[in-house]
């Protein structure tokens, strides 16, 4: 069964999210380090997950139950990276999805990025969030949450005599 997973603390599409999934009858897990207060929706299938404070304990939750069923929406491209090396599908908040075509780049961009950071360089922050974001997002996550409730390996068949 698929279930949608948010990275939340910095996540700016987290209604969006709850509007598709419960939609979709989806369960969907907001992680969270507890170090701002997150509002949810009072539903059974919204479940919060507080993890304790610490680098990388939200994703490592996340990662380790993520299935190839599910969707994970996140900014950190490591964690969309463990995702992805686990079969699951994976969007950031702008609506674009993390494939095995783009997260080796991300990756490298990420890297370089925080080198030039180290060196004092300026590296600018992401642009901000726009209305048209918010539509592709919706959009996107909607497509990919359907695609992960079809059964794998489902052919399309002809029915015999034709349609």
């Amino acid at each position: 069964m698929t279930e949608l997973y948010i990275d939340a603390d910095a996540c700016p599409v987290r209604e969006e999210a709850f509007r598709v999934a419960l939609r979709l009858n989806i369960a969907t897990h907001v992680v969270s380090n507890g170090a701002r207060g997150i509002r949810l929706p009072e539903h059974p299938l919204i479940h919060r997950v507080i993890v304790t404070e610490g680098a990388d304990v939200a994703d490592d939750w996340i990662a380790e139950r993520i299935t190839a069923a599910d969707v994970c929406v996140t900014q950190d491209i490591p964690l969309a990276a463990r995702c992805l090396e686990k079969g699951a599908s994976a969007i950031n908040s702008k609506g674009r999805p993390w494939t095995n075509d783009n997260i080796g780049g991300a990756l490298a961009g990420r890297a370089v990025a925080e080198h030039l950071r180290s060196t004092g360089d300026r590296t600018g922050g992401p642009a901000a969030m726009t209305q048209a974001d918010r539509s592709r997002f919706l959009s996107e996550l909607d497509s990919m949450l359907r695609a992960a409730q079809r059964p794998k390996g489902a052919a399309f068949r002809i029915p015999p005599g034709g349609f």
